[in-house]
């Protein structure tokens, strides 16, 4: 069985310490547990390793937040893997920080690299793991509140919560997506 993970973020140094980029800290978190160094391959950073027997591919995709689709596709195609075992890790306004929620399938709920994602596979049938990051910010400022970095009080439990999202991401390789979603949402 092979399982594709990917985390959503901007590449360049600039964007390292961001919101936007929480989903490519989760997959750097979980290539460290599954003992997987990244390497550059097609559309991005790759991590190849196993996880109780399964094997997992944990990608940091090139192409920007907004242009996630196309390396989703690609490793999809390339090794073979079901819909039913890709997981999309991304931030979300619409929940408090650090809240964690893991959906089967669904709406791209106004995320640009989910929107992509569902145009360019054509489909919104994949599961997705949610980290909350708030919506605390001036009308007309979610684009400077994204791409900003994180404030001292979110600092201060970032990487307990990158732990529990990793911890999540390989429930959902071994236990399931439901079993993953009534053990971590909302934890």
């Amino acid at each position: 069985m092979k399982y594709l993970i990917v985390g959503i973020g901007n590449k360049g140094e600039e964007y390292t310490e961001t919101r936007h980029n929480i989903g490519f800290k989760v997959a750097e978190k979980i290539a460290e547990k599954i003992e997987a160094p990244f390497k550059s391959s097609n559309f991005g950073l790759l991590a190849e390793g196993k996880y109780k027997g399964r094997k997992v591919f944990v990608l940091k995709p090139d192409t920007y937040v907004n242009l996630s689709g196309n390396a989703v596709k690609f490793w999809i195609q390339k090794e073979n893997i079901p819909l039913e075992n890709v997981l999309i890790i991304a931030d979300d306004l619409a929940l408090p920080f650090g809240s964690l929620r893991m959906k089967m399938k669904g709406s791209h709920g106004g995320h640009n690299g989910l929107r992509n994602i569902e145009a360019v596979l054509n489909n919104n049938q994949y599961t997705r793991l949610r980290f909350g990051i708030a919506a605390e910010f001036k009308e007309g400022q979610q684009v400077d509140y994204v791409l900003g970095q994180w404030n001292e009080t979110e600092k201060e439990t970032l990487q307990e919560r990158i732990e529990k999202f990793s911890q999540a991401a390989l429930s959902f390789v071994f236990a399931g997506v439901q079993n993953t979603m009534t053990g971590f949402n909302g934890k």
